[in-house]
């Protein structure tokens, strides 16, 4: 089982549509076991499902009843696994992040408990900024991709995402590197060019492509589609398609050095 965590330091970089349709292009383009864990108690996952924000089967409750997650996993396609965090209370929010607080290995040990494939694909979408969750997605991920927007505010969070991976990933041996991706940017706008070309130069072969502004996501998002089955044509799709190949490329590379 491997690894990939995706995080931002701020909301609303669309981390989570970038981490079910980057997971569905992975798990074709790879032919790999590939789970999406939704880690953040917004449970925004869980639209990308079709199903509604008060939907409660997903791993909050699971872990609450001390069931395993495999009971609270979609099939999305043949291979492709999503994992809701799902509506709780704010009385069960209180009492499952006591018990991730005393469990350090918490999302290992279920993640474990899943018994996935050697060569599964597991990819965490955490909460922005630094949380429980983020934590111990961190310190348990090989790789972690940032996401971020093309604007200033989101430019300037940098400096935190590589302090949190410093912290709880770099120290690990077993940690291996961190991407960085670009969200709707807007090439009609200088700005969104001008973060494009400093991203590049500031973090080099770590930037791991950018995702074009497309209004087939939000319609895809509305129909419970990933965008990569309801704009197979479109720019968003084939810059996903693009960021999984480079991704999978990352990873064959280091399964080989590891050989």
């Amino acid at each position: 089982m491997k690894i990939l965590t995706i995080a931002s330091a701020k909301g609303g970089v669309g981390k989570t549509t970038v981490t079910e349709n980057l997971a569905m292009a992975l798990a074709r383009q790879t032919g790999r076991t590939v789970l999406a864990v939704d880690l953040d108690p917004q449970n925004a996952l869980a639209l990308h499902l079709g199903l509604g924000p008060q939907e409660l089967r997903g791993l909050s409750r699971a872990s609450l009843s001390g069931q395993n997650w495999r009971d609270a996993c979609f099939e999305r396609q043949p291979g492709l696994y999503l994992l809701p965090f799902g509506a709780v209370t704010e009385h069960d929010l209180a009492a499952l992040e006591a018990q991730i607080a005393a469990h350090p290995r918490w999302l290992l040990d279920h993640l474990q408990a899943l018994q996935l494939p050697e060569d599964a694909l597991v990819l965490l979408d955490t909460p922005p900024g630094p949380s429980a969750y983020g934590r111990q997605a961190l310190g348990i991920a090989h790789w972690v991709m940032v996401v971020m927007l093309a604007d200033a505010a989101s430019y300037a969070t940098l400096p935190l995402m590589q302090r949190l991976v410093q912290t709880h990933c770099a120290p690990r041996p077993d940690f291996v590197d961190t991407f960085y991706l670009l969200n709707q940017v807007n090439s009609a706008r200088q700005l969104s060019q001008d973060i494009l070309r400093v991203l590049r130069e500031a973090v080099g072969p770590r930037f791991a492509g950018s995702i074009h502004a497309d209004e087939a996501v939000p319609e895809s998002l509305a129909l419970g589609m990933s965008v990569l089955d309801y704009g197979a044509h479109s720019q968003a799709s084939h810059d996903i398609l693009a960021c999984a190949a480079f991704v999978a490329a990352r990873m064959r590379a280091q399964a080989g050095a590891e050989v």
